[in-house]
């Protein structure tokens, strides 16, 4: 459940201090829970947000080379969407073009800390980011001498390792989804019947739009698989009965998904945190001059690619043509 970026971290109900215990065993258990995973979603949070800005302070130091390759890049978003909308492609075809979405939104955010969240959670799955394009790499090593090119084809291997390393991992995540998921469905059920706009139907107005907004914020946290918004809520939500047995027994399952979601975000921050070893900004300030002046070769080359695979996917009968040339050659575009 793998998604580039993780929603903003939501009040949490009145916490469970040391010297204040409230609630049964099980209670505290789960408010305890919700705290520490909320506590590392706005960890994560943090570091994304830092390591994002430090990628755009770098290529502002390039220059006007790297704006010309984001701006490259933003350009073909309009004409693959249209592409999608237009209905003159197979469903082969479509799942392709979305790919190359995702895999433009990809380059932007994981390498030029743009934010791209509006397309990923348009076109994205539920899947880790991938590596920058070794097409683009390719086609910016057919004019540099022969060190050179085993350099980047060395880096291409290495990131080639990195994105197995990431997908093992993301199968591995994938399993533990599966038992989140059957949470995160009974969670939404209890939130749902405790909060449908029907049940405030007779109330003034101000009561059911308060309603009707909480339902949607529900809604959203469901469709996006965030069992820990779903639990807060449920945290938050009032009442009337005593807790009995089997109220403890739901909440000790909850406790234990949300032992699962910890694990998972530790890891991601774990990864997070190793992200930028390799970033062209690390390294001594002689390795620094040597990435950049490769950088800035590399940008003028993929730059001149991208207007062509603009020229390529802006007109049906070429889009189509580009497609079958990269399934055929199993290639990523971008």
């Amino acid at each position: 459940m793998a998604d580039s970026s993780l929603p903003l971290r939501r009040p949490l109900p009145e916490r469970i201090t040391p010297d204040e215990p409230t609630g049964t065993p099980a209670q505290q258990a789960f408010r305890q829970a919700i705290s520490e995973v909320e506590e590392l979603r706005e960890r994560l949070h943090s570091l994304r947000t830092t390591q994002a800005a430090t990628r755009q302070a770098y290529w502002r130091q390039v220059g006007p080379l790297a704006a010309a390759t984001v701006a490259a890049r933003r350009a073909l978003y309009a004409p693959l969407e249209e592409a999608l909308l237009d209905g003159y492609l197979s469903r082969a075809e479509e799942q392709q073009v979305t790919e190359l979405l995702v895999q433009n939104a990809h380059s932007l955010q994981e390498r030029f800390g743009e934010d791209e969240s509006v397309i990923l959670r348009r076109h994205a799955p539920a899947a880790p980011p991938t590596e920058p394009s070794s097409a683009v790499e390719a086609a910016s090593t057919t004019t540099l001498p022969q060190h050179e090119q085993a350099a980047t084809a060395a880096r291409a291997r290495r990131q080639q390792r990195t994105q197995a390393a990431r997908e093992e991992k993301a199968r591995a995540a994938d399993t533990e989804g599966q038992a989140l998921l059957q949470n995160t469905k009974a969670a939404y059920r209890q939130l749902a019947r405790l909060h449908h706009p029907d049940r405030a139907a007779q109330a003034d107005e101000t009561t059911q739009r308060t309603q009707t907004e909480l339902m949607q914020r529900i809604t959203a946290a469901y469709a996006a698989g965030d069992l820990a918004a779903l639990l807060t809520l449920l945290a938050a939500a009032p009442s009337a009965t005593p807790p009995t047995a089997e109220a403890d027994a739901l909440l000790h399952r909850y406790t234990q998904a949300l032992a699962q979601q910890q694990t998972q975000l530790a890891k991601e921050l774990t990864m997070a945190q190793h992200t930028d070893d390799n970033a062209p900004w690390s390294g001594s300030e002689k390795q620094q001059r040597t990435r950049l002046r490769q950088i800035k070769r590399d940008l003028r080359a993929e730059t001149d690619y991208l207007a062509y695979f603009l020229q390529q996917v802006t007109e049906p009968a070429s889009l189509k043509t580009l497609l079958r040339e990269l399934h055929s050659q199993g290639q990523r575009a971008l």
